[in-house]
């Protein structure tokens, strides 16, 4: 499929929880003008921790740079998971821009606010200790969840369902810090006057209206594994990766 523009966020190229070989499949079945890489592409928190680099994830940079060597538009906005490439806004890296953020035209004149927003995350700018341990606590549910996904097929459960997903959605908590996380990011852009926001960092896909501005939000490649794409109208979509 021939897409205006792919945005993928938080792939967390460098762990075992990173699904590779997925994105790699939706890489294949999608070509695109532009690519935007919304933060936490490389995940450098984990790598601190230990390595883990698969062949397919080598596999991923190097689709990514070939891409750009064949005249597709790639711009990396680093998160705060990759936060040392920001200290290189504005360099290109084998054809691929680095930018804080981006302004995005899309081809029905909206203006979208590209920004993977960790910004807006009370507890990545105050308590980095915090988020360094759930990091690593949502790592733990990822990894269960493999296995449980391995027993729900040996079951013949049809379906894919998420712990991960299940745990963040239940947590009042956890569905608290969501609903303020869109509010602060979707009135920084009405503030700036952009129609709407496309971004990363929670892990939560979604496409919806917040009190009038677009709030788009890519979700991940280490659980839900989902994407953007825009269509040649301008139409936003969000693509799951089965």
């Amino acid at each position: 499929m021939k897409v205006r523009s792919i945005f993928l966020s938080d792939v967390h190229l460098g762990t075992r929880d990173c699904q590779a070989e997925r994105l790699l499949d939706f890489l294949r079945e999608h070509e695109a003008e532009s690519l935007f890489l919304i933060g936490d592409i490389i995940d450098f928190w984990a790598m601190n921790r230990g390595i883990h680099w698969s062949p397919a994830q080598n596999t991923v940079v190097q689709k990514l740079l070939r891409r750009a060597r064949h005249g597709e538009h790639v711009c990396l906005i680093p998160g705060n998971h990759d936060e040392a490439l920001r200290e290189y806004h504005g360099t290109l890296f084998g054809d691929i821009l680095i930018r804080h953020e981006h302004h995005h035209v899309a081809a029905d004149g909206r203006h979208y606010l590209l920004i993977h927003g960790d910004e807006f995350d009370q507890v990545t700018l105050h308590h980095r200790w915090v988020a360094r341990w759930g990091d690593i606590a949502y790592n733990g549910l990822v990894r269960i969840n493999a296995w449980l996904s391995w027993l729900r097929r040996r079951c013949n459960r049809p379906g894919y369902w998420s712990l991960a997903g299940y745990a963040k959605h239940r947590v009042k908590s956890a569905v608290s810090f969501i609903f303020d996380f869109e509010k602060s990011i979707t009135h920084a852009a009405r503030e700036r006057q952009f129609d709407g926001v496309i971004c990363g960092h929670i892990h939560s896909a979604t496409i919806r209206d917040c009190e009038g501005i677009t709030y788009i939000n890519c979700g991940d490649w280490v659980d839900s594994c989902t994407a953007i794409v825009e269509h040649f109208d301008g139409r936003m979509e969000l693509i799951v990766q089965h």
